[in-house]
């Protein structure tokens, strides 16, 4: 374990993990300090250690005991963002390890990377200015959620970004400088794709995003070469591929958290009705990541339509049926390719390939083309699935090392050194009456003890019978105790079968993942369709249960909801009021006034979500819902010291509010609840007022503006 500067390192071990410390002595009276850990539980000891944010080196015997050392090796560093054991992963939260990559010219590049689910991804990031670009950085940071932070020629400068990285407490990593130069990148991700030019993934004319998926890709050699066997493609997207939302916005909707930092109730606990980890992942990603292609959104839109059928007895249930019990495909590939994958992983795949069939049956008749794209994806790896068959048991021990896990009938060599452990007794009498027919002895006997083994005993009276092939043993008093050839090599194959057995069922499982290691990309393609489907039937079960409608796209400056309500809220109280709200080129913006607890915040921020909702491919709370461009979604609500930045919070509010006003365009969403509150009335009330014409004239977009200066109802005069 790597030691912090203000550890004693030699004291380390002990003291994260929390075991006694002891001691040898070296000579010269001198100790050596000594912590460790029993070996069935070191998975336990290795997540407290990497959760304090120490790297753990894994060193694998390599060669067989015998005179001598051991030889020893390093096989892999645990870290972080490279996590694969199942222990020390949140199963419903994907495990992101991020590098970024500032550009002198003032761009920058962003590549990420979940080995657990073999996720890899890249952007080149612009800006006005480099604080812009850097803010970007930091917005993107914030919706990845890093375990793991390697930065290549950055420190960052702005104290929002700093802070962010501060709160999402990633461990800070590095490369070398050379492994990131252009050329040296470039020819490293060619090498990994076995590609001559990177064009076909996107990253011409992108040397930062170059840059920084090299870094990734040069960490993991370093870390978990295995793991690279899992990045079979690089998805490489730009920002404004999704809807634009700040760490403010997303914090204030409470989509994954709440504002106390909990994780329910949230937008996310609300539509999570997931049947496998894989969907819970998506759902959590596909809400921080919010469509900009309409089209794509409208394709998810039909695909919940079908599943929803009409009067809500469509697919959905089925499916979610067939999906129940079904194994993390994405996270059991990983371990796969890193030859970390335990027995019950493998019989659970095995399971799970099995019930692709049912679960391709609900979709026998779909016509959308977001669900038969899913069902052509759901195909039954036939050769991956006999394999699993063959060689896995139907109930495998839990570890390797119990044995038991490899399928009767696989090897032969195997059967029989079972057959063995299994049969000694029978082979035994039947060799004793084999002997006693040979030889004419009838009171001949075939036994074992620890001392001498197996051995024929014979009494001295019928010495003169016994067959040339006799080899004597051991003399007693009254008998001689001889070996014979069949009987030494049964005992050669008795007494080292239980060893021998383990050895084989060793072999043979590395052979298999390895084997299974050539099945990565199909067993990854069925992960992503079996996370898809998951998430839309969440999207159907949701859009049943709560009598949600499907959104409508405008191409028109136009945002009409009808009876809206706040899905959350809804979901918490007995009895919701709907409210409508209507933008449409000339009328732009809303002023919501009234009193405390009277629901503005609520009407906001539910306009916000159904937004959003529309925008991720799912139904959304109201009777309708026709939604024109909407390119980002910013919020101004609420307001706290930054005491760690040392900002007041006025000063926070008018940050937030110039960010507001300097990125907001015609097609954004923007919620300002209440600005100018952190002042005096009169200069609160001149911020606002200001701030509002601001947004009506010069933005142009959807705006929501509450506050209680009711002075501000002037507006509409002029």
């Amino acid at each position: 374990a790597r030691a912090q500067a203000t550890d004693a390192p030699r004291w380390t071990v002990a003291r994260v993990c929390d075991v006694v410390l002891t001691s040898r002595p070296v000579g010269n009276d001198q100790r050596v300090p000594l912590a460790g850990v029993p070996y069935h539980a070191v998975d336990y000891y290795i997540a407290k250690l990497v959760e304090a944010g120490y790297r753990v080196a894994i060193a694998e015997q390599i060669t067989e005991p015998g005179k001598g050392l051991v030889e020893r090796e390093v096989r892999r560093v645990v870290t972080k963002g490279t996590v694969l054991e199942p222990g020390m992963l949140d199963e419903r939260r994907n495990n992101y390890l991020v590098a970024v990559a500032m550009a002198a010219r003032g761009g920058a590049g962003l590549a990420y990377c979940d080995i657990s689910t073999g996720e890899f991804g890249a952007t080149q990031i612009t800006g006005a200015s480099p604080q812009e670009v850097e803010q970007r950085v930091g917005e993107e940071l914030s919706r990845l959620q890093p375990s793991e932070l390697i930065p290549v020629d950055w420190q960052p400068q702005d104290s929002s970004v700093h802070l962010l990285i501060a709160n999402l407490h990633p461990l800070l990593s590095n490369v070398e400088p050379w492994q990131v130069e252009p050329d040296t990148a470039a020819a490293a991700l060619k090498r990994h794709f076995g590609v001559a030019s990177l064009d076909g993934y996107g990253l011409h004319n992108k040397p930062d995003a170059l840059r920084a998926a090299a870094a990734v890709l040069a960490y993991l050699q370093q870390m978990q070469p295995k793991a690279l066997a899992l990045l079979t493609g690089l998805h490489t997207y730009t920002l404004g591929a999704f809807m634009l939302l700040d760490e403010s916005t997303r914090r204030n909707l409470e989509l994954t958290e709440t504002l106390r930092g909990e994780a329910a109730p949230t937008l996310l606990s609300l539509l999570d009705d997931c049947r496998t980890s894989m969907g819970s992942r998506w759902l959590r990603h596909c809400l921080h990541h919010p469509l900009a292609d309409r089209a794509v959104a409208a394709t998810r839109h039909e695909a919940v339509a079908e599943l929803v059928g009409e009067s809500g007895n469509g697919p959905f249930a089925a499916f979610q049926s067939a999906l129940r019990g079904f194994a993390d495909i994405e996270r059991i590939t990983a371990r796969i390719a890193l030859h970390s994958a335990r027995p019950r992983d493998l019989s659970a795949l095995r399971d799970s390939l099995a019930n692709l069939k049912a679960l391709r049956a609900p979709l026998g008749q779909a016509e959308s083309a977001g669900l038969c794209a899913i069902r052509a994806d759901l195909v039954t790896p036939a050769d991956c699935l006999d394999l699993l068959k063959r060689a896995i048991a139907p109930e495998p021990a839990a570890v390797l090392r119990d044995g038991g896990v490899i399928q009767e009938g696989y090897d032969a060599e195997l059967d029989e050194l079972r057959a063995i452990q299994q049969n000694c007794g029978a082979f035994l009498l039947d060799l004793e009456a084999r002997e006693r027919s040979r030889s004419g002895i009838a009171n001949l006997r075939v036994e074992y003890n620890r001392v001498h083994g197996f051995y024929i005993e014979v009494t001295h009276a019928n010495a003169s019978k016994v067959p040339d092939d006799y080899r004597r043993r051991q003399t007693l008093k009254n008998a001689e105790r001889y070996i014979t050839p069949e009987l030494k090599a049964f005992e050669d194959k008795a007494l080292s079968a239980q060893e021998r057995a383990l050895a084989r069922e060793k072999l043979l499982y590395e052979e298999l993942l390895t084997q299974l290691a050539a099945d990565i990309p199909l067993l990854q393609r069925i992960a992503r369709a079996v996370a898809l489907s998951d998430g839309l039937c969440a999207f159907a079960a949701i859009s049943v249960r709560r009598n949600w409608c499907r959104p409508q796209f405008t191409d028109l400056f136009s945002l009409e909801i009808e009876a809206g309500r706040h899905p959350v809220v809804e979901a918490q109280v007995d009895s919701f009021i709907a409210n409508d709200c209507r933008f449409d080129p000339a009328r732009r913006m809303l002023l919501v006034t009234g009193p405390n607890m009277g629901g503005k915040s609520t009407y906001m921020r539910q306009v916000a979500l159904i937004v959003l909702l529309a925008h991720c491919g799912a139904f959304v709370p109201a009777k309708a819902a026709r939604i024109g461009p909407v390119d980002a979604i910013y919020t101004r609500i609420g307001a706290s010291d930054d005491l760690a930045s040392g900002r007041s919070t006025f000063m926070v509010e008018m940050t937030e509010a110039a960010a507001i006003l300097h990125g907001a365009t015609e097609h954004s969403l923007v919620l300002m609840d209440e600005v100018g509150r952190g002042t005096s009335t009169f200069d609160g009330m001149a911020l606002a007022f200001a701030i509002a014409r601001h947004l009506l004239e010069k933005n142009r977009g959807y705006a929501l503006f509450s506050t209680h200066y009711f002075e501000l109802t002037r507006l509409a005069e002029d």
